[in-house]
């Protein structure tokens, strides 16, 4: 599938989605707490990204800011109640609009000196947070802040957080997004809820695929699916950057090891270098660093995963077959921390990836 047919139907961003799929017992749980009126003012939501943790956040802000509207009874007389909104309902118009006057999103923020955005969220972003809870709700509601996500809070940041969490206002609930909740700090921790959200099942990324990328081939989908590894959004983002054909022209190159194609591996550099490759480096570098993960996970299991493309079984047996799982594991950190340095510090990327290969290569030759 091309960028073009990736772009023509977007998926929408956590905010503005409506539907979440395949977390109905994460919903449950934030109902039932709702219910019992004894609400925890603060709430982790952990699990993988690209699950719906942003998503469920904002489905439950949007639900508590409508309060005891008649939905909320009507949605208890379900059988399996959740917290959906009609798309169509002006508070939801507002939430995904950003312009709700008690709800407040802690993302990261661009950086006008450096003209891109920050790669943490700074002590500035989070002090906005506790002139937003002293003020007023309208109608005496709640106000709402929903930190996306918490994992990017550098220490500054993070402190200031934990001050706001150690005496926070009555009516006030944070929801805290958290691809890796190990690295809060544990005061943090101890003062929230802790959520964990499911890795999705292949039948929802399946499904979800078939709605967002209706025109996926049935091969280019059954990669995917495994490929995501339960996450919809890593699926996503895969099918925009053209990721099985990266991954088939990676595991081609695997495959080949110790042997390298010198010339195809210019090429392959070549291609991820120029501008208009769009983000096509950062999936090797992920597909990458994933790839040999699965390798190590497979060593120490001394079991095969399935076969996602051809050749990438036969590819990981004739490499755990030529070094052990020490040295493998050592690549591992190697060349993540390549691909982690590539970006802030601006590396030649034809250069890091020439280098990923060659340290493939050199690991395998022995």
């Amino acid at each position: 599938m091309s960028e073009g047919d990736a772009g023509a139907r977007a998926w929408p961003r956590p905010r503005a989605n409506p539907q979440l799929t395949g977390q109905e017992a994460a919903e449950a749980a934030l109902l039932a707490a709702w219910q019992s009126g004894r609400l925890p003012h603060a709430w982790i939501l952990s699990g993988t990204k690209g699950i719906g943790k942003a998503t469920l956040a904002y489905r439950f802000a949007r639900f508590v800011l409508a309060g005891s509207r008649s939905a909320a009874p009507s949605l208890l007389a379900t059988p399996e109640p959740g917290l959906t909104m009609d798309p169509g309902d002006p508070l939801f118009q507002q939430v995904a609009s950003g312009g709700h006057p008690d709800l407040l999103t802690v993302e990261r923020s661009f950086d006008e000196k450096r003209g891109r955005m920050r790669e943490e969220i700074v002590v500035e972003d989070v002090r906005a947070v506790g002139a937003f809870l002293r003020l007023t709700a309208g109608a005496g509601g709640w106000r709402i802040v929903i930190v996306d996500s918490a994992d990017e809070l550098n220490r500054n940041a993070a402190n200031a957080l934990l001050k706001i969490l150690e005496e926070p206002p009555n009516r006030a609930l944070l929801l805290l997004v958290a691809h890796a909740p190990g690295r809060l700090l544990p005061t943090i921790r101890s003062r929230c809820r802790t959520l964990s959200l499911s890795a999705l099942k292949p039948v929802a990324i399946g499904d979800l695929l078939d709605r967002y990328c209706p025109s996926l081939a049935a091969d280019e989908r059954e990669i995917l699916i495994q490929l995501a590894d339960g996450s919809i959004g890593r699926a996503l983002e895969l099918a925009a950057a053209d990721g099985v054909a990266v991954y088939r022209e990676m595991v081609e190159m695997l495959g080949a090891l110790p042997r390298v194609d010198v010339p195809a591996l210019h090429a392959l550099g070549d291609r991820l270098a120029r501008a208009e490759a769009g983000d096509r480096f950062h999936t090797l570098a992920d597909l990458l660093t994933w790839w040999l993960a699965r390798l190590v996970r497979a060593g120490a299991a001394r079991s095969l995963p399935p076969e996602i493309a051809a050749g990438d079984a036969m590819a990981m047996r004739r490499l755990l077959e030529r070094r052990g799982l020490d040295q493998w594991v050592a690549l591992w950190e190697k060349i993540t921390l390549l691909f982690a340095r590539a970006d802030g510090l601006a590396l030649d990327r034809k250069q890091v990836v020439l280098t990923a290969f060659l340290e493939f290569a050199a690991t395998a030759r022995g």
